[in-house]
């Protein structure tokens, strides 16, 4: 049966590497990662509406999996936002996928981005990490002369990290390009 090759590295490299460094008892407390998700904000798309079919369209593709719309929560008229009227694209990996993504992420799609010198080392209090991709374009899965727009996007790990120390040497081990501290 087929694994990923990141899932592998996690059980026989990066599980060892962690309770060595953080000395847990059981591998049960090494932290893991449960989902990574993609999420594309599209405020644009209360005026166009071809922009949502687009963004779902490309979030698919990058994802490998069918992505779901957003709705707003809530009336805004300075924006013109009615409640529940659809202003975004996500979707949820895990298990193989994020594992497939994660690899794709690393090797292929952020080594495309220019002038790229890692990405930030902020993480969000409780070992979860947000990497913001400012054009989409740096996935193969997209057809540059197909896009009607250059949007961003954002890929969010969670991980199962008590603190944002392991879940920083979590991400590290997998590969993510961090910039130096």
């Amino acid at each position: 049966m087929y694994t990923p090759a990141l899932k592998n590295k996690y059980k026989s490299e990066i599980t060892p590497a962690l309770m060595k460094q953080f000395n847990y008892k059981t591998v049960m407390q090494v932290p893991r990662l449960e989902k990574i998700v993609i999420n594309q904000g599209l405020g644009q798309a209360i005026a166009d509406k071809k922009l949502l079919e687009m963004g779902l369209k490309e979030v698919s593709d990058i994802a490998g999996q069918k992505a779901v719309q957003t709705v707003s929560k809530k009336d805004i008229s300075n924006f013109k936002l009615r409640k529940a009227m659809p202003i975004g694209v996500m979707v949820t990996l895990r298990q193989e996928r994020m594992y497939e993504f994660l690899e794709r992420l690393i090797s292929v799609a952020l080594p495309r981005i220019r002038d790229f010198k890692g990405v930030g080392a902020k993480l969000d209090g409780r070992g979860n990490y947000t990497l913001g991709i400012t054009e989409q374009i740096i996935f193969p899965e997209i057809d540059i002369d197909k896009i009607a727009k250059i949007m961003g996007l954002q890929i969010t790990f969670v991980t199962t990290a008590k603190s944002d120390e392991e879940a920083y040497a979590l991400l590290k081990e997998f590969g993510i390009p961090f910039k130096n501290k």
